[in-house]
């Protein structure tokens, strides 16, 4: 496909600081290159993305489907964020190249699928060395045949996207918008009725992929244990070299779960939220520039992503010094009844909004329980009220998957508005915040921040707790805690 850059940057991947080569250097650059093959074979995964086109495919006979997966994204003038590819794109490829497009083209009884990619470097041009994308700067790149053996799937040159695109039929395509700038171009919206317009059949596009990633197959429930795993694992580096007498920043704690991340997965699965003190009760605290302090409590919402970008999503709450506070474990305790009265509710079949007037009932009876409720629970449960959500303001959790808030594309009526399904994943995540300047609360509350969140699958059984290898209870977490501390920093290995 025609390079484009909507960023100012040269298109060929060169910078305008980059030096002018003179014709003896270039000519010796070209010559005396070794040819390699990278020894690829077939994923042992391949089928499970070949199964999920299939359904896609099965939902849009006789339409082409376009799914790009984006490009890099400029940081900051010629820097660039570390590449992660579209969820959808990776959900029904496995690719993890920036720039590849996925196509779908209705071939009578299904649908052939050819992955157009960026192949390997070329020593016929200057590519090789000259350009941001060549592999003396980025390192060896597939060819096309090695990335059709390693996915299962046919390739093609990008460069060939363009005229693969071109004369499509906007009323008989559907495309993900919004991912790649050149695609979007490419292929122009349908100029029809009000009810078919290409918006529309994007996102049933867009939908049907959501709803798709609903049900977790054996495998990505694999994957995201594996995630899960390597949480812990980061969640124990963090309480290890927590001190209990002495503060330390959020960033460091923060740093050393990207550590665990970065060496056991791909990255973080979002921003980490590590809240000492007060912080606690800001819901997305991601400054991070704060100490902890002996006698406080720190809250660390953290997740790893794996490396087939599956992410858990953990919160925990730790006493600093190693003990509750009586006021602290009695909030606690609230919290904890609140997410155990949730999980302990979830099974196929029921509904997704009576997890959460569960979890939210329980809180509500802690809140009047310390007087805080303005009116009696019922009242304040009363959809024309909802007053205790002065204190939770968010839901009980969220579908979990490759995106840590998966499945946001479906409809309401499979989400929020539907019921739980076998093979669901989902974060059960109640919390009470007491904001340091709410004057609704006594003095000893204000700043008080927990939240207790878990990774949990739907069994034909009920919840599984998938991460339950960190200690919920407050007397086990202090237990854990003290244990951390004795066993002593460690190196990922």
């Amino acid at each position: 496909m025609t390079e484009e850059r909507t960023d100012g940057k040269p298109a060929d991947g060169t910078e305008s600081h980059d030096p002018d080569f003179p014709p003896a250097f270039l000519s010796f650059m070209r010559q005396g290159w070794r040819d390699t093959t990278l020894p690829v074979g077939p994923r042992p995964e391949v089928p499970n993305y070949a199964k999920r086109r299939a359904a896609l495919s099965a939902a849009f006979p006789g339409e082409t489907l376009v799914i790009p997966t984006g490009g890099e994204k400029i940081r900051a003038n010629d820097t660039e964020f570390r590449f992660r590819p579209g969820s959808d794109f990776a959900y029904l490829t496995g690719d993890h190249e920036p720039d590849s497009v996925l196509v779908l083209r209705p071939n009578g009884s299904g649908h052939d699928a050819t992955l157009y990619m960026r192949p390997r470097s070329s020593r016929q041009t200057d590519e090789f060395f000259r350009s941001r994308h060549g592999e003396l700067w980025l390192g060896r790149r597939h060819t096309l045949a090695e990335k059709s053996s390693e996915l299962g799937l046919p390739t093609a040159d990008l460069t060939e996207l363009e005229t693969a695109l071109a004369g499509l039929a906007p009323a008989r395509t559907r495309m993900l918008r919004g991912f790649d700038a050149r695609v979007d171009a490419a292929v122009q919206p349908y100029d029809g009725p009000r009810d078919e317009d290409q918006p529309a059949r994007d996102r049933e596009l867009a939908i049907a992929i959501a709803e798709l990633k609903l049900v977790k197959e054996e495998w990505e429930i694999a994957q995201l244990q594996d995630a899960i795993d390597a949480t812990v694992r980061g969640f124990e580096d963090v309480a290890r070299v927590l001190p209990a007498d002495l503060g330390v920043s959020e960033r460091l704690l923060e740093g050393i779960f990207a550590l665990r991340a970065r060496h056991d997965g791909n990255d973080v699965g979002y921003g980490s939220i590590v809240g000492a003190g007060e912080h606690a009760t800001i819901l997305h605290w991601v400054h991070n520039h704060g100490v902890t302090r002996p006698g406080e409590l720190l809250l660390m919402d953290m997740g790893v992503e794996n490396r087939h970008l599956y992410t858990a999503d953990v919160t925990r709450v730790l006493p600093v010094d190693g003990r509750f506070t009586t006021l602290q474990r009695q909030v606690y305790d609230i919290v904890y009844a609140s997410q155990q009265a949730g999980i302990e509710f979830i099974k196929p079949g029921v509904a997704f909004k009576d997890v959460h007037l569960t979890c939210m009932r329980v809180l509500a009876e802690g809140l009047a329980d310390l007087g805080l409720l303005p009116v009696s629970v019922d009242e304040a449960m009363d959809e024309s009220s909802t007053v205790y959500r002065r204190w939770t303001l968010h839901g009980f959790g969220h579908m979990l998957g490759i995106d840590v808030h998966d499945c946001t594309n479906a409809r309401k009526e499979n989400y929020r508005d539907g019921t739980l399904g076998e093979g669901y994943v989902l974060t059960v995540e109640p919390g009470l915040y007491f904001q340091p300047e709410d004057e609704l609360v006594p003095e000893e509350l204000r700043g008080l921040g927990i939240r207790i969140e878990d990774d949990v699958l739907v069994t034909t059984e009920g919840a599984v707790n998938l991460s339950a290898g960190l200690p919920r209870r407050a007397d086990e977490v202090e237990t854990w805690l003290a244990e951390q501390r004795e066993a002593g920093p460690r190196l990922p290995g």
